[in-house]
């Protein structure tokens, strides 16, 4: 049976699905090793293996602060902040996400606390937005392949490369190329929608998946499993961050700057205007924009950085933000059309027309 017949079931689903469905995973408390004083509760749609060297290098900072994290998929995420916020109390004092025009939604809805500091401020200024979303991170979307199923000569550095070789060797891939379910991510609709506006050959590369049985999962960390495993031979659109820390933890895979265009988002976060405790939460997310902040994740989290240079494990150009590749993802008032209700369904009745062979769309 085709992987698709469970994304059609969530797409069919989607409208019908009652927000106190919404869950956290478990959440993971990180006790305060110089003794409690306060508790920040942090909500995010970032792997807790991400967040977990920043936490503990912040309590160094703070060590009377015991740290909450739930971690979520994103549109969990989205759906839950927006709950709280309707109902003008909660248990956030700070929301992070790739999923960013789901947080410039959430802002422009009277969401968010306004904040402003030096370090706020000393931003690009596509990664932020009226003092209240600030994006932390620089992450690009990469091709992701596995080492011992792709030969080099097969490897894909652009889409235009994918798809020509999905047309050339249709047997070899077909049921091994896996990217996010865009009716589940957040992350993976955002970047189909930069796709869509992106590239002439979107379509034709849909239709390539579809004929490849395309395999969608809701969150990068299976992709990547699939792809460590050898379930999945090539990964398309994962975000890079994820990718690295999966190769230093020993995945055998290879990652690809795409040399056509490459789509980078800032992972952003917000303080919701319902925190129990904006002082802290102020604190972290001024750490999270520090020197030392950033040097922690460039080591241990996210890998990247504002200035553009690759981790030795990534193919690509040197120094990326001068590549003329860069496409960023920019924080602001643009993203609220990625957000409309009936772009959002075009967007998704495209995406599985194409991927469809027999033309059913939920």
């Amino acid at each position: 049976m085709r992987k698709f017949k469970a994304t059609i079931a969530v797409v069919g689903l989607l409208a019908a699905v009652a927000i106190d469905t919404v869950k956290a995973a478990e959440k993971i408390v990180f006790p305060a090793p110089g003794g409690q004083q306060t508790v920040l509760s942090v909500h995010g749609a970032t792997d807790l293996s991400a967040m977990e060297p920043l936490i503990r290098d912040f309590q160094t900072l703070a060590p009377n602060v015991t740290i909450e994290y739930s971690e979520y998929v994103t549109n969990d995420l989205f759906d839950g902040t927006s709950r709280e916020c309707n109902e003008r109390q909660g248990t956030m004092d700070l929301v992070l996400s790739s999923s960013v025009d789901q947080l410039v939604k959430l802002v422009n809805d009277g969401c968010g606390t306004n904040y402003r500091s030096p370090l706020t401020l000393r931003l690009p200024s596509w990664t932020r937005w009226r003092d209240e979303i600030f994006g932390f991170t620089f992450e690009p979307a990469v091709i992701v392949f596995n080492r011992d199923l792709v030969p080099p000569e097969d490897v894909p550095r652009t889409r235009v490369e994918l798809l020509n070789l999905l047309r050339s060797k249709p047997e070899k891939y077909s049921g091994k190329i896996g990217s996010y379910d865009i009716a589940q991510s957040g992350i993976g609709y955002l970047f189909a929608s930069y796709d869509a506006r992106g590239t002439a050959i979107l379509g034709r590369l849909l239709e390539a998946f579809g004929r490849a049985d395309l395999v969608v999962k809701c969150c990068s960390s299976d992709l990547l499993a699939d792809l460590s495993t050898g379930r999945l031979a090539i990964g398309y659109n994962l975000i890079g961050s994820y990718a690295v820390g999966a190769q230093r933890r020993g995945a055998h895979i290879g990652i690809v700057i795409p040399r056509d265009y490459t789509i980078v988002l800032s992972r952003a976060a917000f303080i919701p205007r319902s925190t129990r405790n904006p002082a802290t939460a102020f604190w972290f997310l001024d750490y999270l924009l520090s020197d030392q902040g950033q040097k922690k994740g460039r080591e241990a989290s996210f890998f990247f950085s504002f200035e553009g240079t690759l981790p030795e494990e990534v193919d690509g150009p040197l120094w990326l933000s001068t590549s003329g590749l860069l496409r960023p993802i920019t924080i602001g008032p643009e993203l609220l059309a990625v957000q409309d209700r009936a772009k959002r369904q075009r967007l998704l009745s495209e995406w599985h027309r194409s991927t469809q062979p027999d033309g059913n769309v939920p």
